[in-house]
């Protein structure tokens, strides 16, 4: 399923992110959406894990941690709903 990141600094990148949360288990993939006229990352990211048990250790690890001068917000990802 995945794990949501929030307020992320906006000077994050995906190599950041791989690197925190490798710690942890196996990163299979990580998504950093970026504004489409900016360019600028949008302040949340996804990140997929190797299994339930290392997307758990992160969550509890990393919920409400400082990083890069944020409090992180980190949880179960929602399944996306379809677009209207």
């Amino acid at each position: 399923m995945g794990v949501y990141v929030g307020n992320l600094s906006y000077d994050v990148t995906e190599a950041d992110l791989n690197g925190v949360f490798a710690e942890y288990g196996t990163v299979k993939r990580v998504t950093l959406p970026t504004d489409r006229e900016t360019g600028r990352v949008r302040g949340f990211a996804f990140v997929d894990l190797g299994s339930d048990s290392e997307e758990d250790a992160a969550i509890e690890a990393l919920d409400g941690a400082e990083w890069m001068g944020r409090d992180l917000r980190v949880n179960k990802a929602k399944p996306r709903e379809p677009r209207r």
